[in-house]
């Protein structure tokens, strides 16, 4: 039986434990997602390098998942637009059965091998792609065939699982096996295994956009200003940096069309 569909032997009485007992053994296990994640940082870091280098070579980061594990992929390709300033094309999300799994079920969308494969050469492929499959099981055939197309026209591929022995665990180029165990719940993979998959995908995507250059000390300096709150932070990242308040740095600004960076490096240049 995999490991992820095996009885906690931890919360075998939660049906009838106090709402704090129930919480402390939820917590309990939780450390226990994070620890696994420490354990797999080696495969993490050969992961993030061949990212970093894939996109400088004119890749993309591609995820594809079914279920929690799309939506989560989905999540982290999302938000790289708005933090880091770069193209929603550089950090892309798919998840079996599509856009509407994103709110509603379709627990037999996993099964598609031939779906999988449909929908990952809808990206029109290159070898500079990083392909990134994401199946707590592991087995998902809509995920594996996926990752095998993937292969077949040069990318890279990498598989985050949490059962040993499954098929992108020993398919995967780079296999990042997460040793999460039993959930909680048995067989809810939402817990544990999801949440060790949203920590490895903000690691790998941040990473990457680090050493793209989209990070200047530990600010984001590609944001852009599209309301009030980004704006007011943009202003606060650039007096950060070079100490000039927002009626100061506003000039500069304007001129390089809000890029926080060339700001900052005028500013730089000029003290």
């Amino acid at each position: 039986m995999q490991r992820t569909e095996q009885r906690n032997p931890n919360t075998m009485h939660i049906d009838t434990a106090s709402t704090a007992e129930i919480m402390q053994m939820i917590q309990n296990e939780n450390y226990n997602a994070v620890k696994a994640v420490g354990e797999a940082i080696p495969a993490i870091t050969r992961a993030c390098d061949s990212i970093t280098e894939g996109l400088k070579a004119g890749g993309r980061l591609i995820y594809i998942g079914a279920g929690t594990s799309g939506r989560l992929g989905i999540l982290d390709a999302v938000e790289c637009p708005p933090t880091y300033g770069v193209s929603p094309e550089l950090v892309s999300g798919i998840i079996a059965g599509g856009e509407k799994c994103l709110t509603q079920a379709s627990e037999g969308a996993e099964d598609s091998a031939e779906a999988g494969v449909r929908d990952i050469a809808a990206k029109n492929l290159i070898p500079a792609d990083r392909v990134v499959g994401i199946s707590a099981a592991g087995n998902a055939a809509y995920v594996a065939e996926a990752l095998k197309y993937a292969r077949s026209v040069g990318c890279v591929t990498i598989g985050i699982t949490n059962n040993a022995g499954s098929r992108l665990d020993v398919e995967s180029d780079i296999s990042i096996l997460v040793d999460t165990g039993a959930e909680v719940i048995t067989g809810s993979t939402r817990m544990k295994a999801g949440t060790s998959q949203k920590l490895i995908l903000n690691m790998m995507s941040t990473c990457a956009m680090i050493q793209a250059g989209n990070v200047m000390e530990n600010l984001m300096i590609n944001l852009k200003p599209t309301n009030e709150k980004l704006r007011r932070r943009v202003f606060s990242i650039v007096k950060e940096l070079t100490g000039l308040e927002a009626e100061e740095s506003l000039p500069y600004l304007e001129k390089h069309d809000w890029s926080i960076r060339a700001a900052v490096e005028e500013i730089r240049a000029q003290k």
